[in-house]
Formats: C-alpha cells, structure tokens, sequence
C-alpha cells in the first residue's frame, strides 16, 4: 500500500492541480492541429506517457509493481480502458467541431461524477450540487450553448460528450486506486493499457502512425509532454487529495486555457462569456470544496463521538 506521507499536502496538490490544468490546455488545440491522424494522436499520447514513466517505475517501484494485487490490476487495466474510450471519442471530435466547444463538453465530468455517486446511493452535499451546477452553467456560458450547427459539428459535439464520460470514469477510478498505489504504477499501467488497446486499432483501420513531418513528431512530442506527463500525470497525483469532483471541477478551466491557444495559434476567436463562464467555474469549484471540507469536518467529529 501506499504511505499517507507520499500523498502531496493539500496546498501543493491543489499547485499540481493549477500546473496540470495548464498543460491539458495545450491538447486540444495542438490535437485538433496536427497532422497526425486523430487515433495516432491517442496512441502516441498513451505511448510516450508510459515511456516516461517505466524508467522512474524501473527504479523506484519494481517491487510495488510486481507484488501488485489482482484486484488492483483489473482496476489499473479498467482506468486504462476508460481513458482509452476517453481519447477515442474526444480526439476525433476535434476535426468536427470548435476547439471551445470540444473542450467544454469533454470536461462535463463533474455532472457525470455527481450523477454516478447518486445512483450508487452515496450523499452528496447540498453544496457540491449546487457548485456544480454552477460550474456547468459558467461551461454554457463559455460556449454559447452551442449544440452544432451543422450534422457533422453535431457529430463532434456528442463524440466529446461522450469523451467527458468515460473521462469522469477515468478520474474515479483512479482516485480509488491511487488510495493504494503510487503514481508511477497506476500511469504505467493505464497509459500501457491504453496504448496496447490503441495501437491494433490503429493497424486493423489502417491509420498510419509514422512517417510525419518533423513538425508532427515536435507537436506530438509537446502535447506528451504538457498534456499527458504535466496534466494527467500530476492530476492522478492530486486526485486522492482532493478528490475526483473538485478535480472534475478544476479541469472546467481547461476550457478559457484551450479557447486563447486556439486564438492566438489557429485563429478561432472565443465567445465572449469565456471570461464570466470561467469566474462561475471557479465559484463553483469553491463551494464544491467547501462543502467537502465541511463534510469531512463532519464525518470526522462523528467518528470521533463527539455531539
């Protein structure tokens, strides 16, 4: 098992946090750019994450990974799935629709999130209802409740809200394995599962997965790094810290990150509620860590007995 005291405190994962919604920023613009095929784009993204990471594991985590439990297996291997569909629907929703619109419906993850723990019977705090509604209506906001104006802008549209599905699946699977496991491992497999999974897709459709430009191999290169090593890899630190809803919620500023890069880099000019949407976003996710913190305040007082 993993030690509390490998767990980031608060304050700095809520830093991973802020460096991690940075780099994911750089994703869709960079995915819906380059001349990579959609799916080769997923696959080298999972490849070079699970690169970067087996020498770190090699060394530091051997024998965690090879003591590993059967049920933590199936848990990895299920993350990797998910993350899997995840790439698979959103990436291709980028040459469909708006680079905006793509990014503000992939991230619905927190409504999903909310929406699993109610049909578990779990309790959610009145507050994290009410933030993340508040968040999702800043994404409206954001987007201009934009449902496609076109059949194949509609296409993308449901192929990234599909994609923000299996991707709030993604983030709760993994905050309860990360409970257990280090960062290292959990990634390694995950994105290996991933890759494994993408890669004979790639091969039966016939998508090719070289012979780029170097100016391809540099983007691909980028997007590993800043989306997949700094943003999924720091999020999956964060995540059993402060938990997968603010974590959902936190991503929501994916969305005014991703709108100035397509801006300044591809010219697609953000609506103008960016700006507001984002402040509903960031007053959400505070009364939705709010009311955790209360409840956890909560939950800790009665286990301890006192009235």
């Amino acid at each position: 098992m993993v030690e509390q005291r490998r767990l980031p405190s608060r304050a700095r994962a809520w830093v991973l946090v802020t460096v991690a919604v940075l780099g994911v920023s750089l994703a869709a613009p960079i995915g819906s750019a380059t001349a990579a095929p959609a799916f080769a784009v997923a696959f080298w993204r999972a490849a070079f994450g699970a690169l970067a990471t087996a020498p770190v594991v090699a060394v530091t985590s051997r024998r965690e990974l090879a003591a590993l439990p059967a049920a933590t297996w199936r848990r990895c291997l299920l993350s990797g799935l998910f993350l899997t569909l995840h790439f698979g629907l959103w990436l291709p929703s980028l040459r469909l629709t708006t680079v905006t619109v793509s990014t503000a419906l992939v991230v619905t993850g927190p409504v999903w999130t909310v929406a699993w723990q109610r049909l578990r019977g779990e309790r959610v705090p009145f507050g994290v209802v009410v933030g993340v509604t508040l968040a999702f209506a800043g994404v409206l906001v954001m987007t201009g409740v934009d449902a496609g104006t076109s059949p194949t802008a509609l296409l993308g549209d449901l192929l990234a809200l599909g994609g923000g599905m299996a991707g709030a699946a993604y983030t709760l699977v993994g905050e309860s394995v990360r409970r257990t496991t280090s960062t290292g491992v959990y990634t390694l497999v995950a994105y290996g599962t991933t890759a494994l999974l993408v890669g004979p897709v790639c091969l039966l459709a016939g998508v090719r997965l070289g012979g780029y430009a170097p100016r391809t191999w540099v983007e691909l290169l980028v997007l590993t790094v800043a989306a997949q090593v700094l943003g999924h890899t720091l999020l999956n630190v964060a995540v059993p810290v402060v938990g997968a809803t603010p974590l959902s919620l936190a991503i929501l500023l994916e969305i005014p990150g991703a709108s100035l890069v397509a801006w300044a880099w591809l010219e697609q000019v953000p609506p103008l509620g960016v700006v507001p949407g984002a402040v509903l976003v960031l007053v959400g996710l505070a009364l939705v860590v709010r009311a955790q913190g209360r409840a956890r305040a909560e939950a800790f007082v009665d286990a301890q007995g006192v009235v």
